[in-house]
């Protein structure tokens, strides 16, 4: 049998994961100031973020964007030349 595979990068990710992993990346205070929402400035917690975002789809929505650029930067970031270069001491270069 075959694996069903979904093309929503969203597939099997949570609300409440998105926002753990967007505090976790950018913190409460950076996060107010990407997405003016009050319930990321104002005694911010997960639980009253997710009770907002839930009920407001374009917030959601804005959450949801962000957090997959927030994906898409880390993949760039592991995409880039690596840091160690094998080649860097070998007899080719040294001409």
């Amino acid at each position: 049998m075959n694996a069903h595979t979904s093309k929503d990068p969203l597939h099997g990710i949570t609300l409440e994961m998105q926002v753990n992993a967007l505090v976790a990346r950018f913190g409460w205070a950076e996060l107010s100031q990407l997405i003016n929402i009050n319930c990321f400035k104002n005694e911010p917690s997960v639980k009253s973020s997710l009770k907002f975002l839930r009920r407001t789809p374009w917030a959601r929505a804005e959450v949801e964007a962000l957090y997959l650029d927030s994906l898409n930067d880390d993949a760039q970031e592991n995409t880039e030349s690596p840091a160690f270069d094998p080649w860097a001491n070998s007899r080719i270069n040294k001409k």
